[in-house]
């Protein structure tokens, strides 16, 4: 039996493909809303036909968000980006498309709110990120008091931009003659990865659960890393033999802004490329440690007791990154 419908905003991404598959199993129907419908049918595959729908919704545009929203019990809002690109702003995307969505669904008279935000988040940060995913919340909160803020880490999974950035770097050929990644700030930013499947199963809990109202979580993973250690892991699990070069900040932030401001202009803007390898922003954030706060509330207030680990998942998805992919033994490369 449905326990009713969600809408989920930036369902197609990451992380959006993951709570679209507990919401089914949990047992909701799933309206998922994104930009481009037409690159996004694969998401029906979450749910059993009827299930998984998608809808026309940019969060800018408050009349499509409200028509996203029509007859739903639920809303989880996801949209974020890491960096900026066209109309895609930090300021739109993040604070002015989270209000937007909290005040529709205050007025459609929605019961369930989740809110994506992220550790760091703080609205006086040097960086724009981080800033304005606290504006978001502040915005979310102040029209929709009941909402529940998540804020995980690093998020990782066979789709994530992280641990497949970087064993994609140390595996290019570029890297058989330079064998070093750059390690800003000397590698000793702690984070806390969390995995996709633990962050969904708390976009679950938040909906379900009735003590969860108006309350803020932040989502780690069961272990802090320094990020040199966890280059130092990618390169073990590839067995490439790479090492960490320690980049200052003063140096690195020049370079991401170049990159940043390089990747705004077309044709690297148009994507053909990826996204930039780091950008001034994302510099900044790396001056500060990004895991979970003492006496915050964590996943395991959320009733999710099982915490995967980067040990236990990202071997299964960077094999390919090994010299001879699925078949290569240890010491071969």
């Amino acid at each position: 039996m449905s326990k009713g419908l969600v809408t989920i905003f930036g369902g197609s991404g990451f992380i959006g493909r993951y709570a679209a598959r507990v919401m089914v199993r949990e047992g909701w129907r799933v309206r998922v809303a994104v930009r481009k419908p037409h690159l996004a049918g694969d998401v029906r595959l979450a749910g059993p036909p009827g299930w998984v729908d998608l809808a026309q919704a940019n969060i800018r545009n408050r009349m499509s968000v409200e028509r996203a929203l029509e007859g739903a019990d639920a809303v989880v809002n996801l949209v974020g980006i890491l960096f900026e690109k066209g109309q895609q702003s930090f300021e739109a995307a993040q604070r002015d498309g989270a209000i937007n969505v909290a005040e529709a669904a205050a007025k459609a008279g929605i019961k369930r709110f989740v809110q994506i935000s992220a550790i760091g988040a703080d609205e006086d940060s040097k960086s724009d990120y981080a800033r304005t995913k606290a504006e978001a919340e502040e915005g979310v909160r102040k029209a929709f008091p009941e909402a529940v803020i998540l804020r995980p880490s690093i998020v990782f999974g066979p789709e994530d931009d992280f641990f497949n950035k970087f064993a994609a770097m140390a595996s290019s050929p570029i890297s058989n003659v330079l064998p070093f990644l750059p390690a800003i700030g000397g590698g000793k930013t702690k984070l806390q990865p969390v995995y996709a499947g633990d962050v969904a199963d708390a976009i679950a809990a938040a909906l379900l659960r009735d003590d969860v109202e108006g309350k803020t979580y932040e989502l780690g993973g069961p272990r802090t890393y320094t990020f040199k250690e966890l280059y130092e892991f990618i390169f073990e699990t590839i067995d490439r033999k790479r090492y960490a070069m320690p980049l200052p900040f003063f140096i690195a932030k020049p370079l991401g802004l170049a990159c940043g401001a390089a990747w705004r202009i077309p044709p690297l803007a148009w994507g053909f490329f990826g996204p930039p390898p780091i950008t001034g922003d994302q510099v900044e954030m790396l001056k500060h440690d990004n895991v979970v706060s003492e006496g915050a509330l964590t996943l395991k207030d959320l009733g999710v007791p099982d915490i995967e680990s980067v040990e236990s998942i990202t071997p299964s998805y960077l094999w390919p990154y090994r010299a001879y992919g699925e078949f290569h033994q240890k010491g071969e490369a």
